[in-house]
Formats: structure tokens, sequence, C-alpha cells
């Protein structure tokens, strides 16, 4: 059984952490350091929203019983 919130969590967290890789590693970033840090505080929000959602997924602990 696969969990499709579990999915779309990743997915987001994996684009969240291509835009701050993105945003951090631009030529602007010294300039705009704010816009990293917004990048930043987005990636661990989508880190967060996964990791917490994986503490209460039901198909997440029946693969672990298996």
């Amino acid at each position: 059984m696969d969990c499709r919130k579990c999915t779309n969590l990743e997915h987001a967290l994996a684009f969240r952490i291509r835009e701050y890789s993105e945003a951090h590693s631009a030529p602007f970033y010294r300039i705009s350091t704010m816009l990293a840090a917004k990048k930043e505080v987005d990636m661990e929000r989508a880190r967060y929203d996964l990791e917490e959602h994986q503490l209460i997924c039901v198909s997440r602990d029946s693969l672990i019983l298996e």
C-alpha cells in the first residue's frame, strides 16, 4: 500500500531542496540573502510536514510491520 500524501510531501520536499540550492548558489545570493533564507524556511517546513505525516501514516506503519 502506497500513501499518496507521503509521495506528495516527498516531492514537495525535493522541490524545496532544489529551490533552496538554486537560491543559495545563485550569483545574486550575496545581495539577496533574504531570498535564500526564505527558501531555507520553506524547505524546513516541507521537511517538517513530511516527518509529521510519517509519524501518523498508516501505510508507512503497515510497511514496517511486514
